[in-house]
């Protein structure tokens, strides 16, 4: 078949669909080496996309501008206008093919809106978003993990790449970036681990006290830091786990660009992280992580690939799917003690890795 030469990949958020959304990238220019690939993003999705070596450009989905003069009937001159404008830059794109691996109503506006030849999309799914793709692929198997499916719209459009990468596109300049900030904490690669306790879910959440006991237990029995990491929004959380930690934990929440905490995160030991964006971002780095799994399913959307271990509690309620939980048994019940032996466990593992890698 002749290649395709311009394709549109739409995956609006969140960041860790973003992230799981990557090996699509990698196979299609992997399969096509000369095609432009160009990707609609959200905001938060467009920081860590931009200047891409993979991409030829990215283009930013104004989510929550389009909401608020969706909200108000005065405003909604402005909303066709803004709509109008994003519809022209599509266009413009000219587009053999629009790949939607959102599957949203807004999504697949976005697919009819860029007047791609074909518009790619599984039939099934939330909110009618199949209505606007003239190249609709079977309904696909919720359990089946998410990189998983992304990677099976791709393919239906005969691009594959073999082995699965995560191509983040991090610079030399970026692994500096790293370094300096590192060294500005009195640190080295290796000589912490990094905890990410923030997550939109309030009923994903561990414990403030898990993670202070643990930042305690890995510096007393591992002599490295927990560096907490997390947006501005997690900035709370990240004092408390300081302040909980009586200073074993670094508390560096809201410092850090998603690029800067990628690079971080393939210089550490390990990681605990909840069912988050920034989980599947450290495990795209190459950090094996330690992830607590309660309301939510790890064969769906739990960290891709071999090297990470999942603590789940075997609960009925779980998963349960839902945002709000009162009594979050599921997460409450895990112990910082448990976290603390798969944590020993993966540092134990990057020492042996590490000293194999020295006698090669």
């Amino acid at each position: 078949e002749i290649a395709p030469a311009r394709i549109l990949i739409i995956k609006l958020s969140a960041l860790g669909d973003v992230v799981q959304a990557l090996p699509v990238l990698h196979a299609l220019k992997s399969t096509w080496p000369t095609c432009q690939v160009d990707w609609i993003t959200g905001e938060v999705g467009a920081t860590l996309l931009e200047g891409h070596p993979l991409l030829n450009k990215v283009i930013v989905y104004p989510r929550k501008r389009l909401g608020d003069l969706a909200k108000n009937p005065l405003l909604w001159p402005a909303l066709i206008s803004e709509l109008g404008s994003l519809s022209r830059r599509l266009k413009n794109g000219r587009y053999e093919i629009a790949l939607d691996i959102q599957g949203l109503f807004k999504s697949g506006l976005i697919a009819l809106l860029s007047n791609a030849r074909l518009k790619v999309g599984f039939a099934g799914t939330r909110e009618g978003s199949a209505m606007f793709l003239n190249r609709k692929l079977p309904p696909y198997d919720p359990n089946r993990h998410a990189v998983v499916r992304y990677l099976d719209a791709a393919a239906s459009l005969g691009a594959r790449a073999g082995k699965i990468k995560f191509p983040l596109g991090l610079t030399t300049k970026d692994t500096k970036e790293a370094m300096d900030f590192l060294q500005g904490l009195r640190l080295e690669p290796g000589q912490f681990i990094i905890l990410i306790p923030g997550t939109i879910w309030p009923s994903k959440h561990w414990t403030i006290e898990g993670f202070s006991r643990l930042a305690v237990l890995v510096k007393k029995r591992l002599g490295l830091a927990s560096v907490v990491v997390g947006s501005h929004k997690d900035e709370p959380l990240g004092n408390a786990i300081f302040q909980g930690s009586q200073g074993a934990a670094i508390d560096i929440t809201g410092k850090t660009s998603l690029k800067l905490l990628a690079s971080l995160s393939s210089m550490a030991a390990s990681g605990v992280t909840t069912d988050t964006g920034p989980m599947h971002l450290a495990a795209a780095a190459g950090l094996n992580v330690v992830a607590l799994f309660g309301p939510t399913a790890p064969w769906r959307t739990g960290p891709f690939g071999k090297g990470h271990i999942v603590i789940r509690k075997d609960m009925e309620c779980s998963p349960c799917f839902n945002r709000e939980c009162a009594q979050r048994k599921c997460m409450y019940t895990i112990s910082p003690e448990e976290v603390f032996e798969a944590v020993e466990r993966l540092v134990s593992q990057r020492k042996t890795a590490n000293r194999a890698d020295e006698i090669r």
